[in-house]
């Protein structure tokens, strides 16, 4: 199944992972647990981070948002982060930022 989860932080880093249960327990779709989400949301805030990104998987394509992940695509501040696992021995991590159905790449630097 895709994996799924929220990344939070400050000025365009990440300070935290949360991990999280994909509803849909789909391999093709994924949907966060609304009462995990509730509860990230709410972490976030009391730290006084931002919601930094969404990520999730994409089991058997690249790493470039789907049709369905553009419409469903609902916070424009945040980055959306792709993990294509189509060649499961290089994974190809990218993020996105998507607003009003256009998608722009960002650069992700892990350090």
């Amino acid at each position: 199944n895709e994996a799924c989860g929220l990344l939070a932080g400050r000025d365009g880093t990440v300070e935290r992972f949360f991990p999280m249960r994909n509803a849909d327990e789909s391999p093709v779709t994924y949907r966060l647990d609304p009462a995990e989400q509730l509860d990230v949301f709410e972490e976030i805030e009391a730290k006084g981070w931002e919601l930094s990104g969404i990520y999730h998987s994409h089991t058997h394509t690249e790493a470039y948002p789907s049709k369905t992940d553009v419409e469903l695509a609902f916070y424009p501040e945040a980055l959306y982060f792709i993990v294509s696992l189509e060649n499961r021995h290089t994974p190809v991590i990218r993020a996105f930022q998507i607003v009003d159905g256009q998608i722009a790449e960002e650069e992700v630097v892990i350090s």
